[in-house]
């Protein structure tokens, strides 16, 4: 029988602490669809000046937030907007902006550390002379961090180039935040400065901050009247909201200072895991809480053997195809952990390896 678990597939498998519970338990509420909800405004307010913005926004979900933020943006069906070809919204979202916004995607290749290039972003601006033809470009989203290039930080000064770029051209920018915190953490840069340049930012609660459920869009104070409507629109008009806002001021109170533990922890996995013969993982390139662990040609290793033995051990892992698997660390994995897993990894691959060795 496992009688230990180290989940480690993502940042959002965290369970609400004792001292959310207990602010959930007791925090004042009202109807958020007719605005009265206190707990809830003093959550949007909190998040809405930490990100320097006039105003925010509670949703349910990042999903639903980037697509609001898309939407309100390219308010024209048909409207165009730029973002990298592995970045989450064009990726994991279904489709949405398509679907539901009426918005055609422009993918710009996504480089290593999770940029896209300056020059391609600028050359994919549609012409306004040949909007008789083409989509009309109204958008430019960022992703912060870059979930597909192993949690890389986008800088403050990359940031301000892509929005000078769409000030030059009457553009807009948004940008996916779902772990900005850890990026400001990592960079040592404050989040207000990070998105200094955004006219809209998504922000997730439940991922490295910890919360149970939702995430925060902020804005002008007119982008998000535009937002509350179209969240109506969409099904997240909840009511007594402050229930799941009691749960994030706690996250920002207590686990928004564990971010710079979760990243040490993340090295010290990652150093250890690029010790063991026939795995590869590109330690210099790891900035925050995500692990891209490799198996080498020839190793007789494939993510799928490596997760059955460790999940016999008790540790969850989500392989990202047959030769890859991540890894993510969060506030409620331990140093003790990270040992343990190392630990049951290490004889998982001389177990696999062994017939090579005869």
């Amino acid at each position: 029988m496992v009688m230990r678990i180290v989940d480690l597939r993502s940042d959002t498998v965290t369970r609400p602490t004792d001292a959310m519970r207990e602010a959930m338990a007791s925090a004042e509420v009202d109807d958020d669809v007719l605005g009265y909800d206190p707990t809830a405004r003093r959550l949007e307010e909190e998040m809405a000046k930490i990100m320097g913005k006039e105003a925010a926004l509670f949703v349910p979900s990042g999903t639903m937030g980037n697509l609001i933020c898309v939407m309100v943006h390219c308010d024209v069906r048909g409207s165009e907007v730029i973002l990298g070809d592995t970045c989450h919204i064009h990726v994991y979202e279904n489709g949405g902006i398509s679907t539901i916004g009426g918005v055609h995607p422009k993918t710009i290749k996504n480089e290593e550390d999770g940029t896209m290039d300056l020059v391609a972003i600028e050359g994919a601006i549609r012409d306004p002379k040949g909007s008789t033809f083409y989509p009309s470009t109204r958008l430019i989203c960022l992703e912060n961090t870059h979930a597909n290039s192993g949690g890389r930080c986008l800088s403050a000064e990359y940031t301000d180039r892509v929005g000078e770029i769409a000030k030059r051209h009457g553009l807009k920018l948004h940008i996916d935040g779902a772990r900005i915190f850890n990026a400001s953490v990592a960079l040592g840069v404050s989040v207000h400065r990070l998105v200094k340049a955004a006219d809209s930012v998504s922000v997730c609660l439940s991922k490295g901050l910890g919360a149970p459920i939702g995430s925060v869009i902020v804005g002008s104070q007119s982008f998000i009247e535009k937002a509350k409507t179209l969240r109506k629109t969409l099904g997240g008009g909840m009511r007594q909201i402050g229930v799941l806002c009691a749960a994030a001021l706690v996250a920002l109170q207590e686990n928004l200072p564990k971010l710079q533990s979760d990243h040490k922890k993340t090295k010290l996995l990652a150093e250890g895991l690029n010790k063991m013969k026939g795995i590869r993982v590109n330690v210099e390139a790891m900035e925050t809480n995500m692990i891209f662990m490799d198996m080498e040609d020839g190793s007789r290793l494939t993510a799928e053997k490596l997760r059955k033995s460790l999940t016999e051990h008790g540790i969850l892992v989500i392989p990202e195809n047959s030769s890859r698997i991540r890894m993510v660390i969060h506030h409620q994995i331990t140093t003790s952990d990270v040992h343990y897993t190392l630990s049951c990894l290490q004889q998982a691959v001389q177990t696999i390896q062994e017939p090579c060795q005869n």
